[in-house]
């Protein structure tokens, strides 16, 4: 028998494959006859559109990599300035776990904030002096003081944050919203991410490019990092000496290949491998206009700061998220690192709110002005919190905080969120949750209702579970965040 009759016996595994896969061969139909191959996944590999009608249809996430301080920042407590410098009762500890940071400290000195805070707006919200900008759009912000997480380092904590678990490979965010809704730009990739390096703390904790992955889903929803160098997204331009319509017979014949390989496979990858072929053609054009800010009016560029004129600042990458807004990206992830302030923190915060106030309100103000912070949501916020005790040597001008999950803050903007409230309360140490505390889960799942989508329904099935962002056990979302 000849290697080409061999190759053309259906054996068990493939007629299985063949018939079991109707909808992936309906798909290839469309593929054939040049229609894009998102719109054909749209039916084998993604819930068609929201499960209800939504507020938002796009999101921003400002995500603080490295865990604020809410004590500095959104938590006021004056009642620490008559304890500060005594040990934390262990009445309030409650034989919290430690992380190996503290766990050798002899005490465990309460320490008030340097900083002084206000009342701002007229929701009449304390605010930190380090974020005058931030309080300047008090009255757009719905204020989580209430939060709190699982994971007590890092990795698994943003991790879980991003994800829904602690355990790596699992869908980020952005994916599980771009495979439930689907992108609005067939120019633009649905998820894409931007990575900014804090002036705080220069050598903070790294990130990985998992965050943004898309774990069990098709490969095409992970999300596509834009750098801050010449070439945004590496490989999009044609190769030296390739003109457009070689690109163009290249693409055409390479489609042509893995439609047959498809034909055999029915490997839902092989798509994915052709749709991000095509798109990355149509970002040549799409991507440099995208990035290109020399059409941004003066009033404007001033409006983010004098950092949004050099690229890879947190700036230049909020104002980069607002033209992803209007572009109709569906979600938006800026990473900003350098929170993690065990030790100099006032130093260090100083300057991590100097890159990140003016920005974050800038971004809020511009959605605003041009009518897009309705349908669009936009979150600013950590892993998790810092411990009310200092983590170190405590002296006149410095202190630092250890890790702290069981309470921190953030911040909701537009999209569905109700504006000028502050949700939840801690107690005199912002140390344990007393009033209306919401999980990380929970967050997530009002995320996903603010978009249209119940969190129940969006779920895969990997090795015989049902996967979902907002993990097994049984959550809402929080309607008191709801407008």
């Amino acid at each position: 028998m000849s290697a080409l009759e061999q190759a053309q016996i259906i054996n068990r595994r493939h007629f299985l494959a063949r018939t079991g896969c109707g909808i992936g061969a309906a798909a290839l139909g469309m593929l054939a006859s040049g229609k894009p191959a998102h719109a054909a996944e749209a039916n084998a590999y993604g819930p068609q559109g929201p499960h209800f009608p939504g507020r938002a249809k796009r999101v921003i996430y400002l995500f603080q990599s490295g865990a604020p301080s809410q004590i500095e920042l959104f938590d006021y407590k004056p009642s620490l300035d008559k304890i500060h410098m005594t040990e934390l009762p262990d009445s309030i500890r409650m034989g919290q776990r430690l992380t190996g940071m503290t766990s050798s400290q002899a005490n465990f000195p309460v320490v008030r904030s340097m900083f002084d805070f206000a009342q701002h707006g007229q929701s009449g919200a304390w605010l930190s002096e380090l974020i005058p900008n931030t309080a300047s759009i008090v009255d757009d912000l719905c204020i989580i003081r209430s939060m709190h997480t699982e994971a007590i380092n890092h990795d698994p904590a943003i991790t879980f944050c991003q994800t829904g678990s602690q355990l790596t490979g699992k869908p980020s965010m952005g994916a599980w919203v771009a495979y439930g809704l689907g992108g609005m730009n067939d120019n633009l990739p649905g998820f894409m991410v931007l990575i900014s390096r804090g002036s705080g703390r220069t050598m903070d904790q790294p990130l990985y490019d998992r965050l943004w992955g898309s774990g069990m889903l098709p490969g095409r929803y992970q999300g596509v990092k834009l750098r801050s160098a010449a070439d945004p997204v590496l490989y999009l331009a044609n190769p030296g000496g390739c003109s457009e319509a070689t690109r163009r017979q290249m693409l055409d014949q390479l489609r042509t290949l893995n439609l047959e390989r498809h034909r055999e496979t029915m490997d839902p990858e092989i798509l994915t491998r052709i749709e991000q072929y095509e798109l990355a053609f149509r970002m040549q054009t799409a991507v440099p206009e995208l990035t290109d800010i020399s059409d941004e009016p003066e009033h404007i560029l001033d409006m983010y700061g004098p950092d949004v004129r050099t690229p890879g600042t947190f700036a230049r990458n909020c104002l980069l998220a607002r033209r992803m807004a209007e572009r109709d990206v569906r979600f938006t992830q800026l990473y900003h690192m350098g929170w993690d302030h065990h030790d100099n923190l006032p130093d260090h915060l100083t300057k991590q709110c100097h890159d990140t106030d003016q920005p974050s309100a800038a971004l809020v103000k511009d959605l605003k002005q041009r009518g897009l912070l309705d349908d669009t949501l936009v979150i600013w916020g950590g892993e998790f919190g810092r411990t009310v005790y200092s983590q170190g040597k405590v002296t006149e001008t410095t202190y630092g905080r250890d890790h702290h999950p069981r309470c921190y803050s953030l911040w909701l903007a537009g999209g569905g969120t109700k504006a000028g409230i502050v949700h939840g309360t801690t107690d005199d140490f912002s140390y344990n949750i007393v009033e209306d505390p919401v999980h990380v889960n929970e967050l997530n799942a009002t995320l996903l209702h603010c978009l249209g989508i119940d969190h129940r329904r969006l779920h895969v099935n990997d090795q015989g579970l049902d996967t979902r962002l907002t993990g097994v056990e049984e959550v809402h979302p929080v309607r008191a965040l709801l407008s």
